[in-house]
């Protein structure tokens, strides 16, 4: 079962409801995106990929997760 962008950022916005988060890609299996959240200060980037991972729900879990490959670009406002 594939993932698309609209239910990738709803995941994304359940769990950083006031980010800027922008999802890109369209096959349904490597996508891209952007979480721009306050949340994000004072972490590193790998604790910052980390809780976006966890907001995936299991979507990227292993070799039978939904989506393949995800570019992330994570940072706290400027």
């Amino acid at each position: 079962m594939a993932v698309y962008a609209q239910e990738l950022e709803d995941l994304l916005r359940q769990a950083f409801p006031n980010a800027r988060i922008t999802v890109e890609g369209d096959d349904g299996r490597h996508m891209s995106a952007m979480v721009v959240d306050e949340s994000f200060r004072g972490m590193n980037r790998v604790q910052q990929q980390r809780a976006v991972y966890a907001a995936l729900k299991g979507k990227m879990d292993g070799s039978d997760g939904e989506l393949h490959a995800l570019a992330l670009t994570t940072r706290a406002p400027d």
